[in-house]
């Protein structure tokens, strides 16, 4: 999607590129941009959705659909992902991220940069993976971290993902960087907790970025004030 000389038409539908900040849920950017264009075109209603969520901790791309592009919504949550980011070896947490504290701490003083690549490749390919309890993950219909956050017990089922490619671009222990290509329903926590494991040690992710879904790039989308002030000056022009 080329940002310039872009006329939207939310009514009939947009498909929408947008750069998600740091802290905002995926839901809070759909609330933000579905009230800036029911303002702007001065309607009650209008149909807006993202196609995949990212954790609030998570930055980079979420498609947003409007119109009768909604109904579309599921194709692109088919799509496969590419993930970049940043994991803590050496310590565990309840989340599998930042959002919780540190529950235990581990040796990494014999730990090879061999077995660190050994580690990523066995996770290439078919596996079975179990979502974090602090999740979106539906369980009687509520979300799995409203359980979590009230220390209340949970099980989750797995559930079988793909990745199709895991490398560490560089580490500097306790913090390695890594990219990852994978198909829809791939939880990159589950996976960076999974590879800890796998070390007999613990790991947690300290940041993650998702750069691309299918054919689009985070290279392409808006920030969410860059889209709300365009949509904006749009709609005053006309």
């Amino acid at each position: 999607m080329e940002k310039t000389n872009v006329h939207f038409d939310f009514l009939l539908g947009e498909v929408l590129l947008i750069d998600k900040p740091m802290g905002w849920t995926s839901f809070d950017v759909v609330n933000s941009l579905r009230y800036t264009i029911k303002r702007a075109l001065g309607v009650k209603k209008i149909k807006v959705g993202h196609a995949g969520t990212l954790d609030p901790l998570a930055t980079g791309l979420l498609i947003v659909c409007t119109g009768k592009f909604t109904k579309q919504i599921d194709t692109f949550q088919g799509l496969d992902k590419v993930y970049v980011g940043s994991l803590h070896l050496g310590a565990t947490t309840p989340s599998f991220d930042l959002e919780t504290e540190v529950d235990r701490n581990f040796d990494i003083s014999t730990i090879e940069t061999e077995q660190l690549l050994l580690a990523a490749q066995h996770f290439v390919g078919e596996i079975e993976q179990t979502p974090p309890t602090f999740s979106a993950v539906k369980i009687d219909g509520k979300r799995a971290f409203e359980y979590a956050r009230n220390n209340a017990e949970v099980k989750i089922k797995s559930r079988k993902v793909t990745i199709h490619d895991f490398q560490l671009l560089n580490h500097s222990l306790p913090e390695i960087d890594f990219m990852v290509s994978c198909s829809k329903g791939t939880y990159i926590r589950s996976l960076v907790n999974d590879f800890g494991k796998y070390l007999n040690n613990g790991a947690y992710m300290s940041s993650l970025r998702r750069t691309s879904i299918g054919d689009y790039s985070v290279n392409n989308a808006y920030t969410v004030e860059e889209l709300k002030s365009k949509i904006k000056s749009q709609y005053q022009e006309s």
